[in-house]
């Protein structure tokens, strides 16, 4: 039996959930989604952070523009980019002038009349140049994430934060961040460990692929049930407005790891 002070807890922490449409083009993977995105598991209004297609590879454009719109009818929108291509989620050593890449995709929201609000980096990257990018295009950025991402090695750059900031740029903007808090197996450990969940913010996130597994689907199904009884459940719109006037304030410079060295 939980007792009244878990309870409490518990009204008080937010939960959402969002998912890296990575594959939209891909008809198995997209219908995937779909169902599960409509079905809203737990209760959850899962937030599609789609990949724009990539002209240079030849996706269709037009087939993109209808999925997102329905996916957009279901949920919160987010853009989510692929800084080396379709299959590519990281920049290529030495690339620069990465925010271009994101106000040419951008543009293609715009020209699909779709306002994605959500932002989050390919292979978790970010640096100054991105954010300020997403800054002068409004985004609130999904990128930070404080659960081990095993296939990035220490020298690879990323952004750490366990809860919601304004951060402060170096051109003086600031971007607010709803770090990821829990990737799907992240979660389930702490289920299966009996872990109470800290923080006011859960915000859980998947993979389209992931849907494809029948194992994993049922996985998730699981989490968000679970995350349903541990937390309020709402949406990255609704987090998104609850802590925009109240967030802190912290440097970029402070949460991007591997920490800039002197000199």
């Amino acid at each position: 039996m939980r007792s009244s002070s878990m309870d409490s807890v518990a009204e008080r922490r937010l939960c959402v959930v969002s998912c890296h449409v990575e594959r939209p083009l891909d008809d198995q993977v997209w219908a995937a989604f779909r169902r599960f995105q409509t079905r809203r598991p737990g209760g959850f209004r899962v937030a599609a952070i789609i990949r724009p297609p990539d002209p240079a590879s030849g996706e269709d454009e037009e087939t993109w523009r209808q999925r997102a719109e329905v996916a957009a009818r279901q949920g919160p929108l987010g853009h989510h980019t692929h800084f080396g291509g379709v299959s590519t989620a990281r920049p290529a050593a030495g690339s620069t002038r990465l925010g271009e890449r994101i106000a040419t995709e951008a543009r293609l929201f715009e020209d699909a009349g779709l306002v994605p609000r959500f932002f989050v980096g390919g292979g978790w990257y970010m640096d100054p140049d991105v954010a300020e990018a997403l800054a002068e295009r409004g985004y609130v950025d999904c990128t930070a994430a404080c659960f081990p991402r095993r296939y990035l090695q220490p020298s690879d750059r990323r952004l750490s934060l366990a809860s919601p900031a304004w951060l402060r740029l170096p051109s003086g903007r600031r971007l607010l961040e709803l770090p990821t808090t829990h990737s799907l197996g992240a979660l389930l450990r702490t289920c299966v460990r009996l872990r109470m969940l800290n923080g006011p913010l859960v915000h859980l996130c998947f993979h389209d692929t992931d849907l494809l597994s029948a194992r994993r689907r049922s996985a998730l199904w699981l989490a968000l049930e679970y995350l349903r009884l541990m937390g309020r459940p709402m949406d990255l719109d609704q987090v998104a407005d609850a802590w925009a006037a109240t967030a802190p304030e912290e440097s970029l410079l402070s949460v991007i790891l591997p920490a800039a060295t002197p000199g």
